[in-house]
């Protein structure tokens, strides 16, 4: 599901160009350990953790000096907020979750949604089973990017059933690095 998710809002919806500023929001990131594989292993720029940061403005102009074109939106509130000031003219978001405001009793405001109009931003919401008829097209362009290494991924592997609902837990805490898979077997 996370591939799809992530091909879908990316280059189906947003439709990167050349060039472009590219924010992607980890929602997952606890330590600066997470934050160097980012950078490392899967070749960003830059990267920071959104819940350490004091002033997520100033890390956003930081890592984006000259503003952002994409952002792939699924943190929400305080990031949003915080993006929503940096993004650039005729910017696009791509928003398939926002797991800040998941547990909350009352949800975050997002108090700079003008940017939306003053920069001619366009947001758009979606789910990824809304791409599952494109699965095969999905298929088609991811499988080749992870034979020839362009594509890289992690898993958390959980060994054993019975470690399936603190792997469930931490998926919410943060507490994975990577797709959380549950191995039941080694057959």
């Amino acid at each position: 599901m996370p591939g799809i998710t992530a091909w879908a809002g990316f280059y189906e919806l947003a439709a990167p160009r050349k060039g472009e500023n590219v924010y992607i929001s980890a929602a997952t990131l606890l330590e600066v350990q997470e934050v160097e594989i980012l950078k490392n292993k899967f070749g960003f720029d830059d990267a920071f953790n959104y819940k350490e940061e004091q002033d997520l403005d100033a890390a956003l102009k930081r890592c984006f000096p000259e503003g952002i074109d994409i952002y792939f939106e699924n943190v929400g509130g305080k990031m949003l907020d915080a993006v929503l000031l940096n993004m650039r003219l005729h910017g696009r978001i791509t928003a398939c979750g926002m797991i800040s405001q998941y547990n909350l009793s009352q949800t975050e405001g997002v108090h700079n949604m003008m940017n939306i109009v003053f920069k001619r931003i366009q947001m758009k919401g979606f789910f990824a089973t809304d791409y599952f008829p494109e699965y095969a097209k999905f298929l088609d362009v991811v499988l080749p990017l992870i034979r020839e290494g362009k594509v890289v991924y992690l898993e958390d592997i959980a060994e054993g059933l019975e470690t399936a609902p603190a792997a469930l837990v931490g998926l919410f805490t943060g507490r994975n690095v990577g797709k959380q898979v549950v191995a039941v077997s080694k057959e």
